[in-house]
């Protein structure tokens, strides 16, 4: 039982990932990045999720500097964007990530999405940046079963996280089985619908049953499920409540409810058909 904000699960390479941490996408504004990593930390988020298409890493280098917990309790994550993506090209916009972030290492490198003909020559230089010490973890965003099955055809490194859309109406449950299946973490992005889950009527009513909020309920879920979760915020008040999270447990009845609600409903970019 995940009993606390700083619990961690445990990557397929052996790397302590924690179960909740904060989103930074659409976050652009300095002063707004930095104030909601130092509440997330504050509060007791370890979990930093950037990327290069967020725009933003540099001021969460500098959130980073500002905070009173030492560089090695938190678990940094960005990505490459999909115009960088190939050998040489990922290794160069690695190292200005890194540069940006300001840190000697990721804990998480990403592949953002899965570029045809492309992601398995990007995956080479995350091996490379991993096998190098550069990285903690690599893995993959946004990766369908077809995507990783060609990724673990011949790659070196088994990837550690993919990083999915994942919510009460897109639970995923083929792809969720398979990583199950291959130890590959399943990690959510938009666990909360973009704010849409407290206008579901079901959600409502376990709210109710749990005295807890629709959000709460949700994340709960996804930690129940061994699906690891960064839901965005940048309201201090918002970021505390998503975090109140491990005084309860949901009884089985109520994850069978929440699984089946399911409808296939995407709020991002279908995997397999996106411009971007």
């Amino acid at each position: 039982m995940v009993k606390k904000i700083t619990d961690t699960a445990i990557l397929n390479n052996g790397v302590l990932i924690p179960w909740l941490g904060i989103g930074l996408w659409k976050v652009y504004e300095e002063e707004e990045v930095v104030n909601t990593i130092k509440s997330a930390v504050q509060i007791g988020y370890r979990s930093i999720d950037t990327a290069a298409n967020y725009k933003n890493e540099e001021s969460v280098g500098k959130a980073i500097k500002k905070v009173d917990v030492s560089r090695n309790e938190l678990f940094i994550t960005t990505k490459v964007w999909n115009i960088h993506q190939g050998y040489e090209s990922t290794l160069n916009a690695f190292e200005e990530s890194r540069k940006k972030l300001d840190l000697e290492y990721i804990d998480l490198f990403l592949i953002h999405w899965p570029v045809k003909g492309k992601y398995k020559e990007t995956w080479k230089a995350l091996e490379k940046l991993y096998k190098e010490g550069f990285v903690r973890a690599i893995g993959v965003s946004n990766f369908q079963e077809h995507h990783l099955q060609d990724l673990l055809k011949d790659c070196q490194v088994k990837p550690m996280v993919n990083q999915v859309e994942f919510h009460p109406y897109l639970t995923q449950k083929s792809l969720h089985t398979f990583c199950k299946e291959h130890n590959i973490q399943l990690e959510a992005w938009s666990p909360l619908m973009k704010g849409k889950v407290v206008n579901i009527p079901q959600i409502k009513t376990l709210a109710k049953k749990y005295n807890k909020t629709c959000a709460q309920i949700v994340l709960r879920w996804n930690i129940q499920l061994g699906v690891v979760t960064i839901p965005k915020s940048v309201n201090k008040d918002r970021i505390k409540e998503n975090a109140d999270l491990f005084d309860f447990n949901l009884d089985q009845i109520d994850i069978d409810l929440l699984n089946n609600l399911n409808r296939d409903y995407r709020i991002g970019p279908d995997p397999d058909n996106f411009d971007l």
